[in-house]
């Protein structure tokens, strides 16, 4: 059996000449990368401070007064944290960044938050696809979605409302243990994904 090099590499160039101890090390190493995930996480929201223009405030902002709404809304971490996060991929998939939002929170999350979170973008044309030639009311093909309120409520309370310049807006500081949290949950455990769940966005 071919043992990894002693520099902590492999020896193959294809991966299927690898041997178990080289996919062993893989492993391991994956392992300690993904550990990092949060604090990688974080620091991409830093680059959204200088993001997409013309707003009144930042990308980043925009995120942190998303979540800092949900907070004070009462709503649990799932909801802060992908509230914080719904974003995160403007820079990156500007045309989708909905999907790559929501692929990243997916193994930590319920899937009721996934859901929204990957169709947060068709729903927010309901404040303004009438002015950009798009259809308001595209959301409405989800009607049937156990999840549809749930998306119009976020949309309506804490996306579409969050660019004012003057709303007091908590820190990322404040939000990092949440990030640290989420993403240090076992990835695609049952009693994390808890299929059909659903926890309201506001206190009652």
């Amino acid at each position: 059996m071919n043992e990894p090099n002693a520099d902590g590499t492999v020896g193959f160039t294809r991966m299927q000449d690898g041997t178990e101890a080289e996919y062993a090390l893989l492993h391991r190493l994956e392992e300690r990368y993904a550990a990092g995930l949060a604090d990688r996480l974080l620091t991409q929201l830093e680059t959204l401070e200088e993001g997409l223009s013309g707003y009144r405030i930042s990308r980043l902002d925009h995120s942190l007064q998303s979540a800092t709404r949900a907070e004070r809304d009462g709503a649990d971490t799932d909801w802060i944290v992908a509230a914080l996060l719904h974003d995160i991929g403007d820079g990156l998939a500007p045309f989708n960044h909905d999907s790559l939002a929501a692929d990243i929170l997916a193994p930590y999350v319920r899937e009721e938050v996934t859901w929204v979170v990957r169709h947060h973008g068709i729903f927010q044309l309901a404040y303004y696809g009438d002015k950009i030639g798009a259809d308001p009311q595209a959301r409405r093909k989800y009607a049937d979605s156990p999840h549809y309120d749930a998306a119009v409520t976020f949309c309506e309370r804490w996306d579409q409302t969050s660019f004012d310049p003057d709303y007091e807006t908590l820190p990322l500081s404040h939000f990092a243990p949440m990030v640290r949290e989420v993403f240090a949950r076992p990835v695609w455990a049952e009693a994390v994904l808890r299929p059909g769940a659903r926890e309201p966005l506001i206190a009652a």
